[in-house]
């Protein structure tokens, strides 16, 4: 009779854990002593398994990891504008709630909020950290952010237009992020190119997501519609437009 020696109940799956948490301690700890280019390195040497294969197979690597890379650098780059200890320890502890409760999620609607929450840090940071730069950087960010976070959302379906969507969401960002980039304005940390593109991402996403789980009547989308709209209006009606052209 065949005998296999397992380990101890929970072990492997604590020793798991721990590496995961390990990754955002280190990442706070670079940040703490302003070492962010090691922080940068760490993050980005943590996704070495993409290359660890045929370079035929890298570029559709970088794609399926492009999500967690945007989430990593965004949480650093707030960690890096956090005034205090507190601020970047909590930037931490959400990285660490990244990597074992939402990332190694593989249900839809876990892929879906992945998806989103991408997409939402990865706009945020953009213009908190390079809010100044040429128009052109902030456009081909948002293009990157947006293209990674719809690509992940549509592979929650098993869409067969996958890039093709993701390409016209992308191009719609960075053309949003052109047109308003002229005119930048910030709420607080959040800039208004991020606020719209977000209002109108998850109107669009919740009407697809509930069109393909058979929930979407004519009703709530005339719903959906009417509220992204309303809340794209009043942002663009309210908000201060005067001296603020580059």
């Amino acid at each position: 009779m065949k005998v296999s020696i397992k380990p101890a109940a929970g072990f492997s799956g604590a020793i798991h854990i721990l590496l995961q948490v390990l990754l955002p301690a280190l990442v706070f700890v670079f940040a703490r002593l302003r070492f962010f280019e090691l922080a940068t390195a760490l993050i980005l040497l943590a996704k070495w398994r993409m290359f660890a294969v045929k370079p035929r197979h890298w570029l559709a690597n970088i794609r399926a990891n492009a999500v967690d890379i945007i989430v990593g650098m965004s949480l650093l780059i707030f960690m890096i504008h956090s005034g205090s200890q507190i601020m970047q320890l909590l930037w931490a502890v959400l990285y660490c709630l990244w990597l074992i409760f939402l990332k190694p999620r593989s249900n839809q609607l876990g892929v879906v909020a992945q998806a989103y929450a991408a997409e939402a840090l990865g706009l945020l940071a953009l213009f908190v950290h390079w809010g100044d730069a040429p128009i052109y950087g902030l456009v081909i960010g948002a293009w990157v952010v947006c293209y990674a976070a719809a690509r992940h959302f549509f592979s929650a379906f098993d869409e067969p237009l996958n890039r093709f969507l993701a390409g016209v969401w992308g191009y719609t960002a960075a053309a949003l992020v052109w047109l308003l980039s002229h005119w930048l304005l910030f709420y607080g940390l959040v800039s208004q190119p991020t606020l719209i593109l977000l209002i109108v991402s998850f109107g669009v996403s919740s009407m697809y997501y509930l069109e393909k789980t058979d929930r979407l009547s004519i009703m709530l989308r005339r719903q959906i519609l009417f509220v992204v709209i309303a809340l794209v209006g009043i942002i663009m009606l309210f908000s201060n437009w005067g001296d603020k052209t580059i």
